[in-house]
């Protein structure tokens, strides 16, 4: 689904790459709060933008590709917090959440300003972007 709404409201074209993404430890996502973070990776990787080790990316894609906000989002920063990490990318909706104190919070509201935002700081090869613009 995410790669649907990344080639349908973003512009991004995975249909023609072969596309992985290992969970560590063996797990099964079934938290729609992954979805942010899956789709930040498949950008990162297109772009060839890597993400920054001390951030934590959580948040629901719609269809629509609207990033909407999770339930216990303040539970999520506050432990964010504890594990070190620095800097927050999560919904707009939940900018506003307490709890992860010494957290750098950006809010965003849909996912083409994420896929934007990452890509503004990538060096695609000249290969991926050829693939990307192919009809």
């Amino acid at each position: 689904m995410v790669l649907a709404v990344l080639e349908a409201h973003c512009g991004i074209r995975l249909s023609g790459h072969d596309v992985y993404l290992n969970v560590a430890g063996g797990l099964r996502i079934q938290e729609p709060a992954a979805d942010l973070a899956a789709a930040a990776a498949l950008v990162s990787s297109l772009a060839n933008a890597p993400l920054p080790a001390d951030a934590v990316y959580f948040g629901e894609v719609s269809l629509s590709g609207a990033v909407r906000p999770v339930a216990q989002a303040a539970a999520r920063l506050k432990e964010a917090a504890k594990l070190g990490f620095a800097r927050a990318v999560i919904p707009q909706g939940a900018a506003n959440e307490s709890g992860g104190e010494g957290l750098a919070l950006n809010g965003v509201q849909s996912l083409a300003e994420l896929a934007a935002e990452i890509a503004a700081h990538g060096t695609p090869s000249p290969r991926a972007d050829r693939r990307a613009r192919e009809p």
